[in-house]
């Protein structure tokens, strides 16, 4: 028999998560998370116990929404093939009574990990208050994870006209950005596109149509380097996700490491 490993005092064993491999399906919420090749399951732990301890400071838990009603949305754009995974996968959660607000996904990607999160988490305010929390502190809280992207919500690019569901997606999202019924200021914005094995619509087209969402009539303006608000649309397989990031460029576009790295050159 071998030896067993001895615990370590200093760094005791952590809180495990369930790691689901499934498609990404509509109105999912969530963070993307680049890091280092290999490093995936690393970030995707430290970052879920990280998460976990922050979520109850920045947000009220005591009131957490059931999604029963959420999940029959979703399941009305999807195609046939797809509900039928996708009823597999709930068949499977189902053994877990217990509603996790994070929610680790597998999409099997190199250097990207992607955890789901479930109301009252705002991914976008989770994101930003993370960073700023770095950012003004200066310390390092991770060791693998890099670049977070918040998703506020998402839709289907299958079944017809993926381009009306873009426009959907973006009256919803960027509604509390752009399009306050009192006291909307003018804003700068950019729009950034990434394509994860995807193919149904062009960076370019995707661009086009969510500015034009935006729209001029409270005097908002494209501006790709000094922007205010960034819109970012991740497009992965079947499923595009869409958030905005306040403060992107002042704290290192949403990267942990380059926060902690700057933060320190400016020290010295």
């Amino acid at each position: 028999m071998g030896k067993r490993k001895a615990v370590d005092s200093n760094n005791p064993p952590k809180k495990k998560f369930k790691n689901v491999s499934k498609l990404l399906d509509p109105n999912t919420s969530g963070i993307y998370v680049s890091c280092a090749r290999r490093k995936e399951a690393n970030c995707r732990q430290e970052l879920l116990n990280l998460l976990s301890e922050k979520i109850p400071e920045y947000f009220d838990l005591e009131n957490v929404e059931d999604d029963k009603e959420e999940t029959q949305n979703n399941k009305k754009e999807l195609s046939i093939e797809e509900k039928i995974k996708q009823e597999l996968q709930e068949l499977e959660e189902s053994k877990n009574s217990k509603t996790e607000l994070l929610q680790p996904i597998d999409v099997d990607l190199e250097c990207l990990v992607f955890i789901k999160t479930k109301k009252p988490i705002d991914p976008e305010v989770l994101v930003e208050k993370l960073c700023k929390e770095c950012y003004e502190s200066g310390q390092k809280t991770t060791r693998y994870t890099q670049k977070l992207v918040p998703i506020m919500d998402s839709c289907s690019s299958t079944g017809d006209d993926p381009l009306e569901k873009v426009r959907q997606l973006a009256r919803k999202v960027l509604a509390r950005h752009f399009h306050q019924e009192k006291d909307q200021k003018p804003i700068k914005f950019a729009v950034q596109v990434s394509r994860r094995n995807f193919n149904v619509l062009k960076s370019d087209v995707i661009i086009k149509t969510i500015a034009e969402c935006v729209g001029t009539s409270h005097g908002h303006s494209v501006d790709l380097k000094n922007y205010d608000k960034l819109i970012i649309v991740e497009c992965y397989k079947n499923n595009i996700g869409m958030g905005v990031a306040n403060n992107f460029l002042k704290y290192s576009k949403y990267n942990l490491q380059q926060i902690f790295d700057k933060h320190h050159e400016d020290k010295n």
